[in-house]
């Protein structure tokens, strides 16, 4: 792996500009004390001979279980002794600045891709489809180990969840008000929860285990 040079440009800032191809507002969790949006938001994209088909942006938050005291143990992530030995190993030669803050924020768990915002040219795809989508996509990357002990990451796995398993009668908040949504509460290790937007749709896909720090809830991004 290469040396990054002090003055390397900080990836959040082409990530901010992949924003912009967004056709329809960015949202993410309502703003709360628990969650730190840093910025990380990746975009994903699907091309056809007349362009953009599908464009999906997604929001990954750090925890904060104790906001009111940073310094708190509670809010550290459970690491393993290489994964902490490997933040608090400091090379020899200067950083980024942002590259800095980005692994030691490492110490404290990250909702990763937690949130994602669906916009399709033609939709082709129902909220229950999406959803099954994204809860699946979590899984089989952050809980691999408990779901499949002993399984390479290449090995093709079925689908954990399907849209039949996903209860379609759900409701959830968005910008203050009740709307109709869909749910995922049945698997053990995360609970998804999704609505419609006007030309999209958003799903949040959240660790069962941290569920109590956190209020589900929809807010449009500010950009």
């Amino acid at each position: 792996m290469g040396i990054l040079p002090e003055d390397a440009p900080d990836p959040r800032v082409e990530e901010a500009k992949s924003l912009t191809l967004m056709p329809i507002p960015v949202v993410g969790l309502a703003s709360q004390p628990t969650l730190e949006d840093t910025d990380s938001v990746s975009v994903n994209s699907i091309l056809d001979e007349t362009g953009y088909s599908e464009l999906t942006a997604s929001i990954t938050y750090t925890l904060w279980r104790n906001p009111d005291d940073r310094s708190d143990p509670v809010n550290r992530a459970d690491l393993d002794a290489e994964t902490l030995q490997a933040i608090e190993e400091v090379p020899p030669w200067s950083r980024p600045a942002w590259l800095i803050q980005q692994v030691e924020r490492m110490r404290y768990p990250q909702l990763w891709e937690a949130v994602r915002t669906t916009w399709q040219r033609e939709p082709s795809a129902s909220l229950q489809d999406l959803l099954a989508d994204h809860v699946n996509h979590i899984l089989s990357n952050q809980y691999r180990e408990e779901l499949w002990p002993g399984g390479e990451p290449w090995d093709q796995r079925a689908p954990v969840v399907t849209a039949r398993m996903v209860n379609g009668q759900a409701r959830t908040i968005l910008d203050g008000a009740d709307v109709p949504g869909a749910e995922v509460d049945t698997d053990p290790f995360v609970y998804g929860i999704g609505a419609r937007l006007p030309g999209g749709v958003v799903t949040a896909v959240l660790p069962r285990a941290e569920l109590k720090w956190i209020q589900v809830r929809f807010e449009t991004r500010s950009e």
